[in-house]
């Protein structure tokens, strides 16, 4: 069994967290992993907050798992879901689209561990300054919101500048992943591409066939124009924003084409004109399976892959 710090932290069994996705991870995904063994984290993104309140109650009633919500802090929800997170007493949290320093201290007053998701060492140096617990470095490769450095080299810079743990993310699928990210000298992975095709996530049928049609060259990232580049399955309405990308379209403009199309794929199953976010390991993953699942194949394949490049050691002695 492979065991990190990361597990001993956050009281989970396995060093794999699920990836907080909006419209995708809902309570019902997040506690059949965090009951699997992993960290199952509940997406805020710019929902509501009675909905993010009504999830946590789902999760609760059947768990009592640690879980954690994805915070993304360009939320026009953000105070109200801070204030939630304190009240419920949310064992962790992950966070994107900014700095969560200033909520850092009433956080860590009722024990909840504060986990943002970084895309560069500066930023996971600044992180680690303003008092959190551990970062996720998440590499290119993952789907949505992306940033410029590839998993491989990301990791390991990050690891190397900060004393805290790191968790690797972009392009991991199974436990050669797993294996892989420890040798960079991460404590864990985090998952998400794989889990929406998870028997407990609830996007419709449509989209979780999407992910198990497409091959390895089927996502593609736009947005680079706006500051905000996103991974996502190639599809009409991707083809059309990229064109107008292309052809000059300001950011203004294009940020308007892309709101709501992102709900409009993963809730209304409209995988034409809505934003089908994944990542590239998309054309890895080939059936629907409950969470438990994914999380065993994971450590086992994972154990499996040890054993083998031992042997490598062992040849050389």
């Amino acid at each position: 069994m492979i065991k990190t710090e990361i597990c001993d932290l956050l009281g989970i069994e396995y060093p794999i967290f699920q990836g907080g996705m909006a419209w995708v991870a809902t309570g019902e995904l997040a506690a059949a992993v965090s009951e699997g063994g992993g960290l199952g984290i509940i997406a805020a993104g710019q929902a509501p907050p009675d909905w993010l309140e009504n999830e946590i109650y789902k999760l609760k009633e059947v768990t009592r798992k640690p879980f954690g919500v994805n915070i993304m802090l360009l939320s026009p929800y953000v105070e109200e879901i801070m204030n939630i997170i304190i009240r419920e007493k949310v064992p962790v949290i992950t966070t994107g689209a900014g700095n969560p320093g200033k909520y850092v201290p009433r956080l860590k007053e009722v024990g909840t561990k504060v986990i943002p998701v970084v895309a560069s060492v500066a930023l996971a140096r600044r992180l680690e300054k303003a008092g959190v617990d551990a970062l996720i470095a998440e590499g290119m490769e993952s789907g949505g919101h992306v940033g410029e450095i590839s998993t491989f080299p990301l990791v390991p810079q990050v690891v190397d500048a900060v004393k805290i743990p790191v968790i690797a993310a972009g392009g991991i699928f199974d436990g050669r992943g797993l294996i892989a990210a420890l040798s960079l000298g991460a404590t864990g992975v985090q998952m998400g591409t794989r889990f929406m095709c998870a028997a407990e996530c609830k996007i419709p049928m449509v989209v979780k066939e999407a992910i198990l049609k497409a091959k390895d060259r089927d996502t593609v990232v736009t947005g680079y124009t706006t500051g905000h580049p996103v991974r996502c399955l190639d599809n009409r309405f991707i083809r059309e924003f990229s064109r107008c990308e292309r052809e000059g379209a300001g950011a203004v403009e294009l940020e308007k084409m892309g709101v709501g199309r992102l709900q409009l794929a993963m809730v209304e199953g409209d995988i034409a004109s809505g934003s089908v976010m994944a990542g590239q390991i998309a054309g890895a993953v080939k059936r629907i399976e409950p969470a438990s699942d994914i999380l065993r194949n994971v450590m086992e394949t994972a154990e499996l892959e040890w054993i083998r490049l031992s042997a490598y050691f062992q040849d050389q002695c």
